[in-house]
């Protein structure tokens, strides 16, 4: 490609449609032209990137015609997503798609940047679409590559504790009037002020919710090994922002904790946020706003062999969504401009 790309974002007026507006504009994202796409009942308003007004379209059919867009950042859940996508890839447009729609189609990688990068282009070859992991299984799976690299992964046990902005702007609502004490349930099936519910998704007829499910499932996709013994149990907790991890790692090969946390520190993409003695271990707090992911609590499991404990925090909207999709274009446009 010879020019700076021309980029639509579907999705552009959502919690993740505005970061991916944020953080393309703080990478610098090289563009010519930017098209922006919501629900067609959001036809007319308007968002403001890199210093000036866009109108936003209700997408349509028609809305990839005539444009010429070469990347899209797709955030509009799945069933926009299954419609759209397939239209905008026919007119030979990078579709990075945020929803579970395409995780696990065998023809549409599942990328993280830091793990496994060159699966992105087999997209060229299929169906020019590219999907972004579920955002719990973005952090964990960076964490876990390096093990994976070095040591072998023989069983992972996840337990997560979701920030309410993973369910969008109604689970911010909902957390900030249930500590004003008006608890609601819209968007969960109990008031989330004060309570962990063990219940993220539907449940399914093996007993897991669905969003477990994804994070098993997603992680032997992404790093390629159905060999790993997976499990997890996901809660959402009473937290505005940022995934919180409690990762169960049992290794093939024995190890030193010294050499692991060397390990994370020299990993790209992770933060390691390790002293204990001095209260210093990854925080929801700290991490919103940002795009590493955190990475502490590091010290053996000692009733297993080879076992290992961390604790896992990233900025849910950000690498657990829009960072990681616009890290994904770029990894793209790189490789094509080279």
């Amino acid at each position: 490609m010879s020019r700076k790309p021309n980029l639509a974002i579907v999705g552009a007026t959502g919690m993740v449609g505005t970061t991916f507006l944020k953080v393309l504009e703080e990478r610098k994202f090289p563009y010519d032209k930017v098209s922006m796409f919501a629900a067609p009942d959001e036809d007319g308003k308007t968002l403001t990137f890199d210093g000036r007004d866009y109108r936003v379209e209700g997408i349509s059919d028609q809305s990839f015609d005539g444009k010429d867009i070469d990347i899209a950042l797709f955030s509009a859940g799945g069933g926009p997503s299954e419609h759209f996508a397939p239209i905008a890839a026919a007119r030979g447009i990078l579709v990075v798609d945020n929803s579970s729609q395409w995780r696990m189609d065998p023809g549409v990688p599942l990328v993280v940047p830091e793990v496994n990068p060159q699966t992105a282009f087999e997209a060229f070859d299929k169906k020019r679409i590219i999907a972004n992991p579920n955002c719990s299984t973005i952090q964990a799976v960076v964490a876990l590559k390096p093990l994976h690299d070095r040591y072998g992964l023989k069983r992972v046990v996840y337990s997560t504790y979701r920030a309410v902005s993973g369910s969008g702007v109604k689970g911010i609502h909902e957390l900030s009037e249930g500590l004003k004490g008006n608890d609601l349930c819209s968007a969960y099936p109990h008031p989330i002020a004060g309570n962990c519910l063990p219940h993220i998704d539907v449940f399914e007829e093996n007993g897991y919710t669905k969003e477990e499910m994804k994070m098993i499932n997603e992680t032997h996709k992404i790093l390629d090994d159905d060999s790993i013994a997976v499990t997890a149990t996901t809660v959402r907790a009473p937290v505005f922002n940022s995934h919180s991890e409690s990762i169960n790692i049992e290794l093939k090969v024995p190890f030193e904790v010294g050499d692991v946390k060397k390990l994370f520190a020299d990993s790209p993409g992770i933060t390691l946020k390790d002293d204990p003695v001095h209260n210093v271990y990854p925080l929801a707090r700290e991490a919103a706003g940002t795009d590493e992911v955190y990475v502490g609590r590091v010290r053996r499991d000692f009733s297993v062999d080879n076992g290992l404990n961390i604790w896992c925090v990233a900025d849910n909207i950000r690498k657990g969504a829009a960072t990681n999709a616009v890290q994904i274009a770029q990894l793209v446009l790189d490789r094509v401009t080279a």
